[in-house]
């Protein structure tokens, strides 16, 4: 509760102005109770009044509060009134206004308070030795005031780039966390693209040929029915192991590894059992690659074969070649199906995330119709990376 008022208080200024202004008033009352300063009381009630009033809204307009309480210290001083407590409003104007703007207006209240002091110094009868000393004392008050008022000035101006820096460190780690989001969710929907539209389209061909033969070839059309269901579950448990990443808390615990190389055989398997006939061949000595590249090879081949199941036409064959060079490997894809002739509704995103995948590792695709007939994929992938990148 106690915190609650204070951050209230803090925020109600003139509040806190009239609370500080309040012990000018106090010092000033027990000479009000007697002879003031050699005026009557109501002349020093009045000035007590005109200088600590202002004070009230000395942090809403600090400038006009200091010029309001400085011109009445200049018309006491040049009618001869004598200095009273409630002068010190005029050393909080300064502090004030040195603290809330630029240097230059810090600097201009520090000459009309010096100026202030010299007029007092001259203007109330002393000796010559004593306004010396009295100059002294108030010039290095005045000074005293305004550095007091700069340091405060230069912690403000600290304490807020300070904040400055912390609010944009925190929304560049809102943006980066966004962007973060944002390519993790770019990369589910390119992996759910390539497991829904290659297990998709396997079942597709299966049940098609079910359907064809189940009336003159039930066993034919019961492989084909095993495949569908075997399809089907692989289907989601690589949707599982994709989706189990968006949820949060999970206590199921470790999801199946991402596919590689070592599962091409097996890919390669499922698509002979759909029907298309594929011949796969493998050149070079294999190397170590990082799980990452393995993906990409994986998805290119599944993304090139889903394709010529999608598009490649009746009696289509397709060979799958891998070559090894030391440095960089080399994918090849290509079927003697329809390739230009070949029908596309323009929904597909599948060779541009084959492209994006490529790119990632500084590699290239090249995916058109053969000019003898059929489709062509050719991926080039370096298998390490550079020196030097970044």
């Amino acid at each position: 509760m106690v915190v609650r008022a204070w951050d209230w208080l803090r925020g109600e200024k003139p509040l806190v102005d009239a609370f500080f202004a309040a012990p000018l008033v106090l010092l000033s009352l027990p000479d009000l109770l007697r002879e003031p300063f050699g005026v009557s009381k109501g002349t020093y009630a009045l000035l007590m009044v005109a200088l600590t009033a202002p004070l009230v809204l000395r942090r809403t307009y600090p400038r006009a509060v200091f010029v309001v309480v400085a011109l009445i210290s200049g018309v006491q001083c040049l009618a001869g009134v004598n200095p009273v407590p409630a002068n010190v409003a005029v050393l909080m104007g300064l502090y004030t206004v040195t603290a809330s703007y630029a240097f230059r207006w810090g600097i201009a209240a520090a000459l009309v308070g010096e100026v202030g002091a010299a007029m007092a110094t001259f203007r109330y009868p002393t000796g010559a030795n004593a306004r010396k000393s009295t100059f002294t004392i108030l010039a290095v008050v005045v000074a005293g005031v305004w550095v007091l008022g700069l340091h405060m000035r230069t912690r403000r101006a600290y304490l807020r780039s300070v904040e400055e820096r912390a609010a944009r460190l925190e929304q560049e780690r809102d943006n980066e966390v966004k962007m973060a989001m944002a390519a993790e969710r770019a990369r589910i929907a390119r992996e759910l693209h390539d497991v829904v539209a290659h297990n998709v389209s396997v079942i597709v061909v299966q049940a098609d040929g079910a359907s064809y033969a189940i009336d003159t070839d039930i066993r034919r059309a019961r492989q084909a029915l095993e495949t569908i269901s075997n399809t089907g579950r692989l289907a989601l448990a690589e949707m599982r192991r994709l989706l189990g990443v968006l949820r949060e808390n999970d206590d199921v615990g470790a999801y199946a590894p991402q596919p590689g190389v070592a599962q091409l055989d097996d890919l390669i398997e499922q698509v002979r059992a759909s029907g298309l006939p594929v011949i796969y061949e493998v050149e070079g000595v294999p190397v170590p690659m990082s799980e990452g590249r393995q993906l990409t090879v994986y998805r290119i081949v599944q993304e090139a074969l889903t394709n010529t199941l999608k598009h490649g036409g009746p009696r289509v064959a397709v060979s799958v070649r891998m070559r090894y060079s030391g440095e960089a490997l080399e994918i090849q894809v290509d079927d003697d199906g329809r390739g230009a002739a070949a029908p596309d509704d323009g929904r597909g995103h599948g060779l541009a995330g084959m492209r994006e995948r490529v790119a990632v590792y500084g590699g290239r695709v090249r995916a058109a119709p053969r000019s003898g007939g059929g489709f062509e994929v050719v991926a080039w992938i370096p298998v390490r990376e550079e020196v030097g990148a970044t």
